[in-house]
């Protein structure tokens, strides 16, 4: 029966659910399917082909079958602290297309081209044109001092107390919105991402961003930070009650399925980069071509067929 059925291949990253998270549990590959089993033996069927992002929290194992079942469907699954506080780990089930590793890096190393990206990715933010003849450095002042004024305005929106960002969560109390903002960004980060690897780039080349290994993600996901989650972990805050990471997540989930952000992710990443105005490079007369072709895939370029 096995044999009769196609072979897996991933899916666009716009046609999945966005984020899911797993806590206490084992994940595995029972039957054929994706599975979650708790202490007691239940199962749990996790539709992992249609996630693009699996969190995976304290109190999870993961056995072999189940981390080549996700690089297979291209799911990334992402090792996180407890309510997504601290990123330890990454799989990565992305392709990593060599043309456009190549042409990343161009952007990323030439002062000129990397200057047209960055101001892309401002009017992208912020909807508007960066001020003419600024250099990154400069308008990466112009930007952190509108970002602060943005955290302020909608504190003052949702009637939330506000100081300033906060990263440590030692520092935090439980009505902090610092905790609620820490939350929805890894979320937002998960995506960013998942889509950052469906699309064939490498995470660590940033052009805002650089010396981590998730540059690239942190420069994507600001373009929709404010749009998207920020608003959300305020509401969260202001709301009050128990559990707000898992109120912000759920949220988050909803505010990622109503602003479309599966649909637009990838193409913004394209869109950024074209701004360069170059191409990603042809490969050398002399390389030496596969000598098995690859399969047709159904999902996005970085993707494994």
């Amino acid at each position: 029966m096995a044999e009769l059925l196609p072979p897996l291949k991933p899916i666009p990253i716009k046609e999945r659910l966005s984020v899911l998270y797993i806590e206490k549990g084992h994940l595995d590959v029972l039957d054929g399917a994706f599975v979650i089993v708790d202490k007691t033996g239940v199962r749990t069927h996790v539709p992992v082909g249609g996630v693009a992002c699996l969190m995976l929290e304290p109190g999870t194992r993961v056995s072999h079958a189940a981390c080549a079942l996700a690089a297979r469907v291209g799911t990334l699954l992402v090792w996180i602290g407890e309510a997504g506080v601290r990123l330890y780990s990454a799989g990565q089930p992305g392709g990593a297309r060599a043309d456009r590793l190549l042409y990343q890096a161009k952007l990323a190393l030439d002062p000129a081209l990397r200057l047209k990206v960055v101001r892309k990715m401002y009017a992208m933010r912020f909807g508007e044109e960066p001020p003419e003849r600024r250099s990154v450095e400069q308008l990466r002042g112009i930007e952190g001092a509108r970002v602060r004024e943005m955290y302020k305005r909608i504190a003052r929106k949702y009637g939330v107390e506000w100081e300033s960002r906060e990263y440590d969560p030692d520092k935090w109390d439980a009505s902090d919105p610092n905790r609620c903002l820490s939350a929805a960004t890894s979320c937002l980060y998960g995506v960013s991402e998942a889509a950052v690897l469906a699309a064939g780039y490498a995470p660590a080349v940033g052009f805002i961003h650089t010396g981590k290994p998730l540059s690239f993600v942190y420069d994507v996901a600001d373009i929709y930070k404010f749009e998207t989650v920020v608003p959300v972990a305020f509401r969260v805050a202001a709301g009050g009650g128990g559990k707000v990471e898992q109120q912000v997540r759920l949220a988050c989930r909803d505010v990622f399925r109503e602003t479309k952000l599966l649909d637009r992710i990838v193409p913004g990443i394209e869109e950024m980069l074209a701004a360069a105005g170059e191409r990603p490079p042809e490969a050398p007369e002399d390389a030496v071509l596969p000598a098995i072709p690859n399969p047709e895939s159904l999902g996005d370029a970085g993707h494994r067929a």
